[in-house]
């Protein structure tokens, strides 16, 4: 035994333990055999390795109905209120059979916080007593920080007044008898009046008040776990009358005795026969029990980490009954290419092909069409059937697009046309023609045409215009219902487009769409370690978009608007860029945009990216779905997550979405944080912003469901992280690439829940982190 002020650690067999009462919190943990531990509302029947949590101030008995073995840790309250005055407040709610899915981990952890705290006393190395005190922290921040809740009046008392626990435990072992105020009073030696005001003074109750809720705490006992008549238990339990029990129980549950009996009836625990047995503790010491110890303190070290001591916590309650439902809308994307004979290497096509079937991709974006290498130069030649083509290579990508019903997106950049624009029309129109003939109209016009221009070179406004109506005039004689936009370059600090510029808006007729790009790197200063436009970029691609709708709303202009080139926060290097997860932020920016885009544009990969942009000095825009080779970075991830999530919306908030559709129910939760990416190489840091949910969903039709939980996280799907761990100064090999695709996924955990109209989970999300749930109704 282990004693002090501050703490009691004991290792026990106990047959019997008659009522006790604590002035702290104790723990009891099952190391072989049994217990059943009755409380003044229910039994626990624990098992191996179960442990449970008794309130301080709270009646309890043990019973232990096999040979056993029993940590028993005993906690002050002088020393929890040493460091947690607030502590007397609330109550802990911990029974290791009885916890909400999520909380697996932290049940091994706490487990092996009892272990250690045993094994670091057994040992009494140097410096044990501080490791001792440390262990009790920790222990006691778990239990503040995850199993806390509102406590009762009773157990609010200050234990320090030794009379006033004698007069609570004479209450609850006569509660079943005829008591008045008087008797106690007399019993305790005092006058009624005195003992009225004291025991209202003390515990902010009155005396019947709180004799009566005794009572009704005992009496739900024997509602829950014996089939005796209600008019029974009310006698039984000291209540006059059968309606005045009942009337202070639906005051109380808000319900009958015989309603709340149907609704959480539970099977009784069969305790031992004979309770004739004498008070007995055996303390014991054996190598058998270390080993025990260490099961415990190995379980928790397996079991995946958390940081239980940093993370915030959320309280999310979702009611599925929601009567303003709407589809969610999912823009189609662009994946963008570079220029057109990119797809005639078979990586980029498998890579297409991969992007197409997870995340629906409509149309593949290109630039300098004709200014390119993917149509050749004419050659002269003197045969009168040429047997050579300048479109062959373009007709076979072009081909492959038709058959796997893919649309061109094609950028035609007026700084690479300007110095001939004649001779581009001229070329434009010839490809046209020949697209025609080979592909046909039906196809051709699924197409989009966008004009731009390179922004570094100023051309008159004037030009711009006269040219953007030519080619619209030659694009639509030939192909009547194609899609002809133009991209408006928009300031959010100014809230306008440039003088140059203001010619689109003129000529908003003839424009057919508007693309324009969002970063939130625009609004920050990555100088600043603490910059106050960090909080400008939590919603800086939602508040741009609106911004420029309501721009365009004042010149009278409702386009569809194609968000061609976007960004999270991502740092000013590619090296914070690729370290910064960023799962979260992307799934959320792609959410709040869906009804305000018809597109999102993506590059293809790393190093198509980088070509086009002429080198690895480029700036961060624009998200690529995959690396250097075939892996997959967390935009394709969080983006597949977007694709996936089906249905009418039922609730949406900050950190959440849920939807509903014919298969059943599913939920997004996202821990969004929006930080400096330099920080986001410190961990230190990062377990700061993690956040605990605990999700509470009601209103699910009762029945059998199976959960699909998907983890996306900086473990579970970042894979520069996993490139970065597993790299060398020596290179890497086909087989280090391949373990890193293999391994840089999200995780998948399956499993069966009976739900009865609610159902109530934890959930640990690290930074920037997207737990996805499939709620999928068994049909039997």
């Amino acid at each position: 035994m282990a004693a002090g002020e501050d703490f009691q650690l004991r290792l026990q067999h106990i047959e019997l333990l008659s009522s006790t009462l604590y002035s702290g919190i104790e723990i009891f943990l099952v190391l072989d055999g049994e217990l059943v531990i009755e409380t003044n509302s229910r039994f626990y029947h624990l098992k191996e390795y179960d442990y449970l949590i008794i309130n301080r101030n709270q009646i309890y008995q043990v019973q232990g109905t096999k040979k056993n073995t029993v940590l028993t840790l005993s906690i002050s309250d002088s020393f929890i209120s040493q460091y947690y005055p607030e502590y007397r407040r609330y109550q802990f709610e911990l029974f290791s059979q009885q916890i909400d899915r999520g909380k697996e981990n932290l049940m091994s952890e706490m487990r092996k916080l009892l272990a250690q705290l045993m094994v670091i006393y057994c040992r009494q190395d140097e410096g044990y007593r501080l490791e001792l005190h440390e262990m009790l922290c920790k222990i006691l921040i778990t239990l503040i920080r995850r199993f806390k809740k509102q406590g009762r009046v009773s157990e609010n008392i200050h234990v320090k007044d030794t009379r006033l626990k004698q007069i609570i435990l004479y209450l609850e072992q006569h509660y079943d008898e005829q008591l008045t105020l008087e008797d106690v009073a007399h019993k305790f030696y005092l006058s009624p009046s005195y003992f009225s005001r004291y025991f209202k003074q003390q515990l902010g109750t009155g005396f019947i008040n709180f004799l009566m809720n005794i009572r009704l705490e005992h009496s739900v006992k024997d509602l829950l776990y014996t089939t005796e008549s209600i008019t029974y238990i009310s006698l039984k339990n000291g209540f006059p009358n059968t309606k005045s029990f009942s009337n202070l129980f639906k005051k109380v549950y808000g319900e009958t005795p015989h309603t709340f009996r149907e609704k959480n009836s539970q099977e009784k625990v069969a305790l031992v026969e004979s309770l004739q047995l004498q008070e007995s503790e055996i303390l014991l010491s054996s190598p058998d029990i270390l080993m025990k110890l260490g099961v415990l303190i190995a379980e928790g070290e397996t079991t995946k980490p958390f940081s239980n001591t940093e993370a915030g916590f959320e309280e999310l309650e979702i009611d599925v009954n929601s009567v303003n439902r709407k589809i969610l809308n999912h823009p189609n994307p662009i994946l963008m290419i570079g220029e057109l004979r990119e797809l005639l290497k078979n990586p980029v096509r498998t890579q297409v092909l991969l992007a197409k079937e997870d995340l629906q991709i409509k149309y593949v974006g290109i630039q300098k069409l004709l200014s390119g290498r993917s149509i050749s130069p004419a050659v002269e030649t003197d045969e009168l059937i040429p047997t050579t083509s300048p479109y062959y290579n373009s007709d076979e990508v072009i081909q492959f697009m038709k058959t796997n019903d893919l649309s061109l997106y094609i950028q035609v950049n007026y700084a690479e046309i300007s110095s001939d624009e004649s001779a581009y029309l001229h070329k434009l129109q010839s490809f046209l023609k020949h697209c025609l003939q080979v592909f046909g109209e039906s196809y051709l016009a699924t197409w989009c045409f966008l004009f731009s221009e390179t922004f570094d070179q100023a051309f008159a406004s004037k030009q711009l215009e006269k040219f953007y109506l030519k080619l619209r005039k030659l694009i639509k004689t030939e192909i009547p219902s194609i899609q002809v936009g133009a991209f408006l370059p928009f300031s959010f600090t100014a809230g306008t487009t440039n003088d140059q510029y203001k010619w689109i808006l003129q000529q908003a007729a003839e424009i057919d769409f508007l693309a324009y790009k969002v970063s939130p790197n625009e609004v920050i200063n990555f100088k600043e370690l603490i910059d106050r436009h960090y909080g400008l970029a939590k919603d800086f691609i939602k508040e741009k978009t609106e911004k420029l709708k309501q721009y365009l709303k004042a010149h009278s202009i409702e386009k569809p608007l194609h968000l061609l080139t976007w960004n999270t926060i991502s740092g000013n290097t590619r090296y914070t860029n690729g370290t910064f997860f960023r799962g979260a932020l992307i799934l959320n920016d792609a959410i709040k945009v869906s009804d305000d885009v018809k597109t999102l544009g993506f590059w293809i990969n790393t190093e198509t990216h980088e070509q086009n942009m002429g080198g690895k000095d480029l700036p961060l825009e624009g998200m690529e779905l995959f690396h250097y080779f075939n892996g997959k970075r967390p935009v394709y991830y969080a983006m597949s997550f977007f694709k996936k999530l089906q249905g009418k919306v039922v609730a949406k908030g900050p950190s959440y979405i849920m939807t509903e559709n014919e298969r059943g129910y599913q939920l997004v939760l996202m821990n969004s944080n929006i930080v400096n990416p330099y920080f986001s190489i410190e961990e230190t840091f990062l377990q700061k912003l993690m956040r605990e949910m605990r999700v509470t969903i009601s209103g699910i039709p009762s029945g059998e469901y199976q959960i699909r939980k998907y983890i996306f996280d900086k473990d579970h799907g970042a894979l520069y992280k996993n490139w970065r761990e597993n790299n060398s100064k020596y290179g890497m090999d086909q087989e280090i690439i391949d373990y890193i695709i293999r391994t840089s996924h999200p995780s998948l955990e399956v499993f069966d829940e009976m739900i009865d109209e609610e159902w109530s989970f934890y959930s640990y999300l690290t930074v920037n982190a997207v737990h996805f749930f499939e709620i999928r109704k068994v049909i039997l």
